[in-house]
């Protein structure tokens, strides 16, 4: 079920998102009681990315209120994408538009953490990564190629030689005396990488490829999937069972949800 500004939406009003791919959104994990790590995180967020797309601003009481009627109900654990978008724009005139609205989507979630994740380098950089927006061809491209020659998923590389995130996941490493460390490049700030930063020791430092591959262990964090292990790096392999990752898992259950 996806919902505009709490209305059931019609095909007519998904069209404009479809043909035109201009938009922002954030994701949230909701747990079983209700709760949401980081809601407070996630409404700052599209409120930033807001005035950064459509130079206006976001009426977050109504953006909460439009969550919760579309959680009614749900007694199971799930993820609710809240998507930012003006049904009138146009593809030929994207200055005209700028009165963004809010579409609600729900879907059931998986298990947290999934299994093991085997990433493979891919030379890419995203467009405006401070924002997450809806854009996704260039990441699920990469995403596509590297499952097509057996990963998991892609490992951003930028022309400079470093590391900087998954396809729709911030990366962390842990290295060879035990300590966190998260990539210091051009990446989506991502609300799972925001909340472990702030509970958990950590340094940020340029990683690059050859770098991560000679850490302890590695891996992937979002919304969705919590902090999950990469199980290797193209032919490099990291140890799944690290007690560093079983600590940042503990760490980012601990923190408490917030209710919409």
């Amino acid at each position: 079920m996806a919902t505009l500004d709490g209305k059931l939406m019609s095909a007519d009003d998904l069209l404009p998102l479809a043909l035109t791919n201009v938009g922002h959104f954030t994701s949230m994990r909701v747990d079983a009681d209700g709760g949401i790590r980081g809601l407070t995180l996630h409404m700052e967020r599209l409120v930033r990315d807001c005035e950064v797309v459509w130079g206006a601003g976001l009426d977050t009481d109504r953006v909460r209120e439009h969550v919760r009627h579309a959680l009614e109900g749900r007694t199971e654990p799930c993820v609710v994408r809240v998507t930012v978008y003006d049904p009138k724009a146009e593809a030929g005139h994207p200055a005209g538009t700028g009165e963004p609205h809010a579409m609600v989507s729900v879907r059931d979630a998986g298990a947290m953490p999934p299994a093991p994740l085997r990433a493979m380098s891919v030379p890419y950089e995203r467009d405006l990564p401070a924002v997450k927006h809806v854009g996704l061809f260039g990441p699920l491209r990469a995403r596509r190629a590297a499952q097509l020659a057996g990963f998991g998923d892609a490992l951003f590389v930028g022309r400079d030689g470093l590391v900087s995130e998954g396809g729709t996941w911030n990366v962390g490493f842990v290295d060879q005396d035990g300590d966190v460390v998260w990539p210091r490049a051009d990446v989506l700030p991502g609300i799972t990488m925001a909340l472990l930063q702030r509970h958990a020791a950590h340094r940020v430092t340029t990683v690059t490829l050859d770098q991560a591959k000679g850490m302890a262990a590695a891996f992937a964090t979002n919304t969705s999937i919590g902090v999950r292990p990469l199980s290797g790096i193209d032919d490099a392999e990291f140890a799944t069972e690290h007690p560093v990752l079983a600590r940042l898992q503990e760490t980012y259950l601990s923190v408490p949800g917030e209710t919409p």
